[in-house]
């Protein structure tokens, strides 16, 4: 790799440090290709990604970023698994160190916070951003089909009374 390839490399890892909702760094030593294959696919089902990348090329990608206090976990053979959602890849990442003991979340960052391996199966355990948008939708709407159904109520009250008289009436 030349320098201009190592700049490159250097510049998108910064971007992935400085956009990401949450960077989780593990260490995959010993994993088989088809192995890490299922962990990508996992993770791009999710909407998040796996980077491996050289540790001295992340730790100069750090300088200057918010999540720079993960440089420590950088060494070993170390993949990066990142997202925009503050939730995905820690989601994806426990529940495949769950099913791959040779997969160990080492820790990772959501935004400045530095995590820890139990701070990483924190934030996996929080609700995803579509979870939390379709729990507010249903707060929001559940009054209005209340109000509605209130409001409706009392017309088929007098509806069935009005019914009930008119056939008094015939008989």
């Amino acid at each position: 790799m030349d320098r201009a390839q190592k700049e490159q490399v250097v510049e998108e890892l910064g971007q992935i440090f400085e956009s990401s909702g949450v960077v989780v760094v593990a260490r995959y030593e010993g994993m088989t290709v088809a192995q890490m294959q299922v962990l990508r696919a996992q993770m791009r089902e999710a909407g998040a990604a796996v980077r491996v990348a050289k540790n001295r090329l992340a730790k100069i990608a750090l300088e200057g970023k918010p999540s720079a206090s993960i440089a420590d976990y950088l060494t070993g053979m170390t993949v990066l698994a990142f997202s925009d959602d503050p939730v995905a890849a820690a989601k994806v990442a426990d529940a495949y160190a769950k099913t791959n003991d040779r997969f160990v979340i080492l820790g990772g960052a959501m935004g400045d916070t530095a995590l820890d391996p139990a701070g990483v199966k924190a934030v996996a355990q929080m609700p995803s951003r579509e979870e939390l948008i379709a729990s507010i939708v249903a707060a929001i709407g559940a009054p209005a089909s209340n109000i509605a159904g209130a409001i409706g109520a009392p017309a088929s009250n007098i509806a069935g009374i009005l019914t009930t008289l008119e056939e008094r009436e015939a008989a």
